[in-house]
């Protein structure tokens, strides 16, 4: 997938040159700064370089905030996992004294076929309330 990102920036790359060529002509004034006498502060700059300045100006700090986003859920992931990883070691530590089983232990009885469950009735859903009766 390393191509088809190399691919995407040389065209972007292509596109933005392409665009500074053909924008690259007779440059025009951006007031920066109103000053007090009247006078503004301006600056001549061809087309091409305000759009690219102002795109840049709009996209750099969503790029910030994104990198920041990705960086904190990134670190809260390793944690996260850290603490998983520690928990299952914990559990299955071989160094841990395990609890042996008595040596006269009795297992537990099985449940007998005489158990107190009753058999299906084969009725409804609506017919439950006739069960006890019976």
């Amino acid at each position: 997938m390393q191509y088809v990102r190399t691919i995407g920036w040389v065209l972007l790359t292509a596109f933005v040159v392409m665009f500074l060529m053909m924008n690259w002509g007779e440059g025009q004034e951006v007031r920066i700064w109103p000053s007090s006498d009247g006078d503004n502060l301006l600056v001549e700059w061809p087309v091409g370089v305000i759009a690219v300045a102002f795109f840049l100006l709009g996209l750099v700090p969503m790029w910030l905030y994104h990198r920041g986003a990705k960086w904190s859920l990134n670190r809260r992931i390793r944690s996260l996992e850290s603490a998983v990883k520690s928990n299952a070691l914990a559990r299955h530590d071989p160094s841990a004294p395990e609890h042996a089983a008595p040596e006269h232990a009795t297992p537990e009885p099985a449940p007998s076929a005489a158990s107190p469950v009753s058999k299906p009735s084969g009725k409804g859903i609506a017919d439950l309330s006739d069960i006890d009766s019976e």
